[in-house]
């Protein structure tokens, strides 16, 4: 027999408690997102509150705490047994070894959903509030402000004006600001570019820059001769390369082929393509080549129009999204986390909802962090979006408000309807080249800009598109094993 066990191990605040013996739950507003909970046990004492990643505060009664009390006290354990919390009749533990993520968070949805339904059933009474003072911890919600209209500038579209007669960038951050705006005009990216990804610095001058790419076209060559040096009888004992070509050959004859750079069967560009992927297996080992950076590399190429200049223009974008591409897929996987923290602070309905679809882990938006919606807009759309994104303004993690953007974009589409899983996901799959990018831009800088203004300290907001620090506000240092730090897990045995 499997017991689940809810276990919390945070230091001194570490706690585990049998769900047979869970009494009530008190849980925060949806318009923080999944701010805290607080358990008690059937003894009636209160458990370590679990914070997650909100704010802290007391308050002596807490109007959202509902309590259950079973006119036979045998009924939990049985609604408990068919809830099947995180076993549908699958492997629980391999579900759990591939999916950590989906299969707690999919399991705490069964929570919500089977408290809902238990509070109102005819056998059980209700009380509401809780008005005993030793529960009186939790994380009180705010709610968000009106979102502001934002309008778009126009594209950078003057460069020498930003130089200094020496050829160094006077102003980096007006430049970013400048690019974050409106995009760079086709006339000026493959300067622009270059900077943007760090192969220049904003500092260089002009003679500068060209020791710099001097020095860094004899490396890239050297580099090159590494691989095209093996030979065929070589290769055969080197499984790592040899699967590495396959997996370049196969997706570079895929990519972009309906662009004119990338057309044809004997197109310079694929070999230009091919070699730069392969060499960049030199100069990261321990990643290689993974499938999706042909995507990365390709416009690069067709902008740079260089082998060399694109190339070191994605080992600067790698810089940005290698951990995309790690086996492991914990950034990704993180970053799936906080889209859903974000999208439940923004739009808890349209999260309510996915939920209920069992859609809420938000699978379907793994291609659009992975490559940074390479395939989700227009080739030309993505040269904008991308420069947009490499400004690293007004957030860090500007891409996931990207995200949001679209996917409150087609809220009226989803909401409502008859979607279910896969229909949500076919629908979303479909959305590739019909997104309007002007919409989806404006839209995830009013999301920002709603944010920064709302007067409560969104700590885990912060945290998720990266415009926060890990002080208090009143810049007091949680320590790790805070409870707003407190990481949940199920333990079965």
């Amino acid at each position: 027999m499997v017991q689940t066990v809810l276990c919390v191990s945070s230091g001194e605040w570490a706690f585990s408690l049998p769900l047979s013996e869970l009494y009530s739950l008190r849980r925060a507003r949806f318009s923080l997102g999944r701010n805290f909970m607080v358990l008690t046990s059937r003894g009636g004492d209160p458990l370590p509150p679990l914070h997650f990643h909100g704010l802290h505060q007391k308050v002596p009664v807490d109007a959202r705490l509902f309590l259950a009390f079973p006119n036979d006290s045998g009924d939990v354990s049985p609604s408990f047994d068919r809830l099947q919390l995180l076993d549908d009749g699958s492997d629980l533990v391999s579900r759990f070894i591939h999916d950590p993520y989906a299969t707690t968070f999919g399991g705490f949805s069964k929570v919500t959903n089977f408290f809902r339904a238990l509070c109102t059933k005819r056998n059980f009474s209700l009380l509401k509030p809780w008005t005993q003072g030793s529960l009186s911890v939790c994380v009180q919600g705010v709610e968000l402000g009106p979102r502001p209209e934002v309008t778009r500038g126009r594209p950078l579209d003057q460069w020498d004006e930003l130089l200094d007669p020496e050829g160094r960038v006077l102003d980096p951050q007006r430049v970013k600001e400048l690019v974050f705006r409106g995009g760079v005009s086709p006339a000026l990216r493959k300067e622009v570019w270059k900077f943007l990804l760090g192969f220049y610095p904003w500092s260089s001058t002009r003679q500068q820059r060209d020791d710099i790419l001097r020095v860094k076209t004899d490396e890239y060559f050297r580099m090159k001769v590494q691989w095209k040096s093996v030979s065929e009888e070589q290769e055969m004992r080197n499984s790592l390369l040899r699967g590495y070509r396959n997996l370049i050959e196969r997706d570079v004859s895929r990519t972009d082929r309906n662009n004119t750079f990338f057309s044809g069967s004997d197109n310079p560009g694929l070999t230009l393509l091919h070699d730069g992927l392969m060499t960049y297996c030199m100069y990261n080992f321990d990643l290689g080549y993974v499938q999706g950076m042909s995507d990365l590399l390709a416009p690069l190429l067709f902008v740079t129009q260089n082998e060399v200049e694109s190339f070191w223009c994605l080992t600067g974008f790698m810089e940005l999204v290698h951990q995309n591409f790690e086996e492991s897929q914990e950034a990704m996987k993180k970053q799936l986390l906080q889209l859903s923290l974000l999208l439940r602070a923004l739009d808890p309905e349209l999260c309510d909802f996915l939920d209920s679809q069992d859609s809420g882990s938000l699978c379907f938006c793994f291609r659009w962090l992975l490559i940074w919606f390479k395939r989700e807009f227009s080739f030309e759309d993505i040269l904008t979006l991308w420069e947009v994104m490499w400004s690293r303004l007004p957030c860090e993690n500007f891409h996931l408000l990207v995200a949001c953007s679209i996917l409150e974009s087609q809220r009226g589409e989803l909401i409502g309807s008859d979607h279910d899983f896969n229909t949500i996901l076919k629908h979303i799959n479909e959305l590739t080249m019909k997104l309007d990018l002007h919409t989806v831009l404006c839209g995830a800088e009013a999301i920002y800009l709603q944010l920064a203004a709302c007067k409560v300290r969104l700590l885990p907001i912060g945290v998720c598109i990266g415009d926060s620090d890990p002080e208090t506000p009143g810049g007091d240092e949680r320590p790790p094993n805070h409870p707003i730090n407190t990481c949940i897990t199920f333990r079965f045995g």
